[in-house]
């Protein structure tokens, strides 16, 4: 689909990749940028327009989506990445709200909004996936997960969307150089690189962004023996 005269939602648009994402639009000729966040007045930045959405409320999303019935392009970005081992005795509750969030907050979002974007013509619909949505490491063993079952739903929105014309993409990548990675020491692909693969991959309608050399590297290895899992 065509970036140029596109009506865009980002969540989780008030920081990091979300907020790259509404500037690459911007620069890219989106007619209008919807930038959700929890807290809209954290969206300190010019040519979008602040939307209040916490994609794990129900309301919230029902809220956004009765109110933007332009939309041809939904950017799901909002995520967390709580550190934890599934074996702790907080487990339950950490792999709870990492699946309301990852998981099932994407999937409020996609069923808001796929009838909307059937509406506009189908447009597409960008899920922000992993490389660790095929491995796993200990202290972020619910985000992993999460992420496994959002690239689960991801495979699933495209065929049942299909019909209707709109475009699934999952998008995987590995550190990405934003608040969210910032305690971890490791090589980290910039949120300008993975945003501008998303984009790329919009415009020319492919359905899988590997966004950098740790994606490729894994995706690749998925079918060795003996696998990649850590």
């Amino acid at each position: 689909m065509n970036i140029e005269g596109s009506v865009a939602l980002v969540t989780g648009a008030n920081r990091g990749l979300g907020k790259v994402l509404a500037e690459q639009l911007k620069a890219k000729g989106a007619k209008k940028i919807y930038a959700g966040a929890r807290d809209p007045a954290k969206v300190a930045y010019a040519g979008v327009e602040p939307v209040k959405l916490n994609i794990t409320s129900a309301a919230d999303v029902s809220a956004t989506a009765k109110a933007l019935g332009d939309v041809n392009l939904v950017i799901n970005n909002a995520g967390i990445a709580p550190f934890s081992s599934l074996a702790a005795d907080a487990s339950l509750e950490v792999a709870r709200t990492a699946m309301e969030t990852n998981y099932f907050g994407t999937l409020r979002v996609a069923n808001a909004f796929a009838p909307i974007l059937a509406k506009n013509g189908g447009g597409a619909l960008v899920n922000m996936l992993s490389v660790l949505s095929w491995i796993t490491y200990p202290s972020l063993a619910a985000y992993c997960a999460s992420k496994s079952a959002a690239w689960a739903l991801t495979n699933a929105l495209r065929h049942e969307l299909k019909e209707q014309g709109t475009l699934v993409i999952g998008v995987h990548a590995g550190l990405i150089d934003t608040d969210m990675a910032a305690g971890v020491e490791a090589p980290k692909v910039s949120p300008e690189q993975v945003a501008a693969a998303i984009l790329e991959a919009v415009a020319s309608g492919r359905e899988e962004v590997l966004s950098d050399e740790p994606s490729r590297q894994i995706k690749a290895a998925l079918s060795a023996q003996p696998g990649p899992y850590l």
